[in-house]
């Protein structure tokens, strides 16, 4: 993300271009305009965030931006670039768009499939029945860049990766979004990318967290403390000790493991 887009984001008129319904919150798709650059976003206001009987109200945009800065210092480009600032609804999230092939390819990054055609390089998770009675087994892609987000969202604690929520860009990328439900400090993991449950942590993601847990003592954590709570940071740097001290994914626990609805 160049300096100039970031401007675009943060400073550029916001124009709504339609309402993305299939979100539980608000949520807009918008083009931001700056100086003769435009790019599309995603808006979501702090006054169409439903209330949660976990998270406090008005939380979720902001948590949204952490998420995001917490990627980019991991060096993991999983978050796209997240702003926070006014726009025609109020104060709110405003995301990058990521660009999705016209035609995406078969089987999905996490997909449906029956339980004995699982496809090679992709994890079972669960098996279950379909709403006309099928047995239908829950995969994921076996793929790096889903296996660092398992381990973004281990770290940030995120309550909500749906299988809808990773984007393959048309740039090749692997992206995950919707982290308003993230940086509980109580034990919120839900996802459905349990693949890796019980492998070791690879070195190089290891060293990347010894270097976010080196950057929150060295400024980053004076940045995210304008989106959550000491005691949700405190409890963001525990994780990261956590996983360095026994760096290993960690297994399905608790009674709602995965999200609900998985896409």
């Amino acid at each position: 993300m160049t300096d100039g887009l970031d401007e675009t984001l943060l400073h550029g008129d916001l124009t709504v271009v339609g309402r993305i319904r299939s979100a539980s919150n608000a949520t807009f798709l918008c083009e931001a305009s700056l100086e003769g650059e435009t790019v599309r976003c995603v808006y979501k206001p702090v006054a169409g965030e439903q209330p949660l009987w976990d998270f406090p109200d008005g939380t979720l945009a902001g948590r949204e931006v952490a998420a995001y800065q917490i990627s980019a210092a991991l060096g993991w480009d999983i978050v796209p670039h997240t702003v926070l600032r006014s726009g025609p609804a109020g104060p709110g999230m405003v995301q990058l768009w990521v660009e999705q092939p016209e035609h995406p390819a078969e089987p999905g990054l996490v997909d449906l499939c029956p339980p004995d055609r699982v496809p090679a390089e992709y994890f079972s998770v669960l098996t279950a029945y379909d709403y006309s009675g099928s047995e239908v087994a829950l995969v994921h892609a076996d793929r790096p860049p889903l296996r660092r987000m398992a381990l973004f969202d281990v770290v940030v604690n995120n309550a909500d990766r749906k299988g809808g929520h990773i984007l393959a860009g048309v740039d090749g990328g692997v992206y995950g979004v919707d982290h308003g439900v993230s940086l509980h400090v109580h034990d919120k993991l839900r996802t459905v990318l349990w693949g890796w449950a019980g492998q070791a942590i690879d070195d190089e993601s290891l060293s990347a967290l010894a270097d976010l847990d080196a950057q929150l003592g060295d400024g980053l954590e004076s940045t995210l403390r304008e989106h959550i709570t000491d005691a949700e940071i405190a409890a963001l740097r525990h994780r990261i000790r956590d996983l360095l001290e026994d760096p290993v994914m960690p297994a399905p626990a608790g009674r709602n493991p995965l999200p609900w609805p998985a896409f």
